[in-house]
């Protein structure tokens, strides 16, 4: 009976109609509660709609379900000692089609997508402003393109829906990638037509700079090959790369963005609107809107709190240890020239808690609440200055699943509490830094090096240590696809593209079985995409394939 109720309904039609509709999106929109017989074509419950659909993205991203499929598994970060999709790092068998991740991470793109379609479907009864209906409709397609570009990314050919599902289904097809990848650029080329080039009034509302970024993204993304050299020569031939500059420029030289003068600054709690910034989701500290908050304060920290000395506070976070960085990707940084591994790892905790400060043999403590507790070293040869120190000294040597440097990017200090989960800060998902890293790459893979190196030089440059910023320029040929992949851990490891740059680049195996051990023994080509979850292939009453190897 159980599984009788079950092949009603398919997923993607998760999103019913009134889900957009009763979403809050903190735009400083009204919630809409309800609907009521007649309403339908007001402004309100218009733009109800329009906010529903971003509502969505506060599922993805941002929480662990997405950190896990796009930071997991990768060269540069693997494992830490707690919680569970392991194996989705490790690529084993249990990396499956029933994993409650790839499902969850279906279920709600596809629900976004409905609210998005709701809302533009309904938008010729909407009675309002022409040019705000408009502009409101492109913010709906902007969406549907991004939540569209996730899924195709992760799960290749997928069901393609471009008007509202009031009613459940059991039919669905795989729409071919090319198809999907054509639906995603006409809508963000009509988001670039009508949105507006700032959202004063409502930060986090989608602009036009927000939808030639991500049009970069998707011309430098779509595939064209069945391998590596063939795709690169057919998205030569297709103008891709030369599109994908095309727009990056239209940002970088739009003058409303700037990169900020330190990387440290990009994340600076206080400063989360800053220049940098093309588009971000807002999160708030308001339970009753925030969802489940911005976790990325949880799941990058190392154990600092059961160390001597120590314990768990709000200014250091809440230790999930879910994500550990692989000493491939420390590696990476050459500590004499480039800012951004003191910046982005915290490596030394202050002791907090006079309970366990370690005593020496006359029972005096070995220091006082406020002086090192643990330090956490960049380099084995670092050891020699600290012999003798009376506090927790961990080289690399000694880095565990539980104890190593921790990303702090997503630090979260104005939480309510110790163990509050939900964090208020807003999550970049688009930034400078990376709209010139996307436009490196595009003329670097057209053939264009020298016109690129400008662009990841400025990113380099940026990143200096005061006084070496003359030694952070990379020469015509330092610059390859390698360097510009490592540019990129450097710069955006944790803000959920590493998985996407190396399926990408088709360097998924080489680099992640070069730089993470666990992931070596298993990872295999068919994981360049993820598996269709199950529950969509078993609620469809025709037949729907699952990808290869799975």
């Amino acid at each position: 009976m159980e599984m009788a109720m079950q092949k009603r309904f398919i997923l993607v039609a998760g999103g019913a109609l009134l889900v957009g509709v009763a979403a809050c999106v903190d735009l400083n929109e009204d919630v809409i509660a309800g609907i009521t017989p007649g309403s339908y074509g007001t402004q309100p419950v218009f733009e109800g709609m329009v906010n529903g659909a971003y509502s969505g993205l506060r599922e993805f991203y941002a929480q662990e379900r997405g950190f896990t499929v796009t930071e997991f598994g990768t060269d540069i970060y693997t494992k830490g000692s707690d919680g569970s999709h392991k194996y989705i790092n490790d690529y084993t068998s249990q990396l499956n089609a029933g994993d409650s991740y790839f499902r969850e991470n279906w279920d709600f793109l596809y629900r976004g997508i409905n609210n998005a379609n709701s809302a533009i479907d309904q938008a010729p009864r909407a009675q309002m402003d022409t040019t705000l209906r408009a502009q409101r409709v492109g913010e709906a397609k902007f969406l549907r393109a991004l939540y569209y570009f996730d899924l195709v990314q992760m799960y290749g050919a997928v069901p393609l829906s471009l008007h509202e599902t009031t009613a459940p289904s059991t039919v669905a097809t795989r729409a071919p990638v090319d198809s999907v990848y054509d639906a995603i650029t006409r809508d963000l080329l009509d988001a670039e037509a009508v949105l507006p080039a700032t959202q004063i009034k409502d930060y986090g509302r989608a602009t036009r700079g927000a939808a030639q970024h991500l049009l970069a993204k998707v011309y430098l993304t779509r595939p064209r090959g069945a391998d590596s050299l063939s795709n690169e020569t057919a998205k030569k031939a297709a103008g891709d790369f030369a599109n994908a500059a095309v727009y990056a420029q239209k940002v970088i030289n739009s003058g409303l963005y700037s990169l900020l003068p330190r990387f440290a600054d990009v994340f600076d709690f206080r400063n989360e609107r800053n220049k940098e910034v093309v588009w971000s989701i807002q999160y708030t500290a308001d339970p009753l809107t925030t969802g489940n908050g911005n976790q990325g304060h949880l799941f990058f920290l190392m154990e600092y709190d059961a160390q001597p000395g120590m314990m768990r506070d709000i200014a250091n976070g809440r230790p999930y240890k879910r994500f550990r960085p692989t000493t491939y990707y420390l590696n990476m940084f050459d500590r004499t020239k480039d800012s951004r591994y003191d910046a982005q790892f915290t490596r030394v905790w202050y002791a907090n808690n006079a309970a366990t400060i370690p005593k020496d043999a006359n029972g005096v403590p070995k220091y006082k609440v406020g002086d090192t507790a643990i330090v956490v070293l960049a380099s084995n040869a670092d050891t020699l200055q600290y012999i003798g120190k009376p506090y927790l000294v961990i080289p690399p040597k000694k880095y565990t699943s539980k104890l190593f440097p921790s990303l702090n990017k997503f630090m979260d200090p104005n939480r309510s509490s110790v163990n509050e989960t939900r964090g208020s800060r807003d999550f970049i998902v688009m930034r400078l830094a990376e709209t010139y890293l996307i436009a490196a790459e595009a003329l670097l893979r057209d053939g264009r090096a020298a016109e690129g190196l400008p662009y990841i030089n400025a990113v380099r440059t940026r990143a200096a240590i005061p006084g070496q910023e003359a030694a952070m320029q990379l020469t015509l040929a330092q610059f390859t696809l390698t360097e510009l992949l490592d540019e990129r851990a450097r710069e955006l490891a944790g803000e959920m593209m590493r998985w996407f740059d190396l399926t990408r680049t088709w360097t998924l195996l080489y680099r992640g079985k070069l730089g993470n051990s666990d992931m070596k023994p298993n990872v295999q080509q068919f994981h360049m995409l993820r598996p269709i979850p199950t529950t969509q292939i078993d609620r469809t009453s025709i037949p729907f394939p699952q990808n290869p190897g799975y």
